[in-house]
């Protein structure tokens, strides 16, 4: 695997506010001056952008699971080849909102296709890329639910999969957190963003060397 520390990603199930703890640290490396390039899955280059629309839009709801991953692992290794791995080449800070931990999530505990089949396709499309450090933004099917209700949030085609569907996605991001206790990190995503986001941050400075 090729691993740069310069490359972190962020993972939860819909609703968990990761993207919001995304933009928490953008804007404090910028305060630090630190410049990061943000991507995310799928999506992050004009074809895997137009992959992101097929993927997503509810009028695909006869999609099967396997077009399905191999559309994600298409979106994934264009956006890795065209602009993650030359970023880290050139040294710059990386944070990924998605990677193939989502694909092992969501098509291989979601929709249970084979896992020796999805960890190839990962690698595969990565050309063997590996996260420093996984943020997983963990909380329950029935929050996230709950806040897509709150929001009357228009539902995706994935969204639309049901609760027993993102009770098997959070159980797959568990196992994974158990499988590498290294490269994981769970986060309580049911707290206060301020308090989830300062536990991110003591993260962070540690593991790129930022000074207060």
């Amino acid at each position: 695997m090729n691993v740069y520390k310069k490359f972190i990603t962020f993972e939860g199930i819909d609703f968990s506010g990761k993207t919001t703890q995304i933009q928490f640290l953008l804007s404090k490396l910028k305060e630090h001056g630190v410049e990061a390039l943000l991507v995310r899955e799928p999506g992050g280059t004009v074809i895997s952008e137009k992959i992101r629309e097929l993927l997503l839009s509810s009028e695909h709801e006869e999609m099967n699971s396997i077009t399905e991953i191999l559309l994600y692992e298409a979106a994934r290794s264009q956006l890795v080849h065209q602009i993650i791995l030359p970023a880290l080449s050139e040294g710059e800070f990386v944070i990924a909102d998605r990677f193939y931990d989502s694909t092992t999530a969501y098509q291989g505990f979601g929709r249970q296709l084979n896992m020796e089949v999805v960890n190839i396709l990962n690698s595969f499309a990565t050309s063997n890329l590996k996260p420093y450090r996984t943020f997983f933004i963990d909380i329950s099917p029935e929050e996230a639910e709950s806040r897509r209700m709150q929001n009357n949030h228009w539902q995706d085609r994935l969204e639309k999969s049901g609760l027993e569907f993102y009770k098997k996605i959070r159980n797959g991001f568990l196992v994974l957190c158990s499988q590498e206790p290294k490269r994981f990190l769970r986060i309580d995503g049911e707290r206060e963003p301020a308090i989830i986001f300062e536990e991110i941050w003591t993260i962070v400075k540690s593991i790129w060397d930022i000074e207060e």
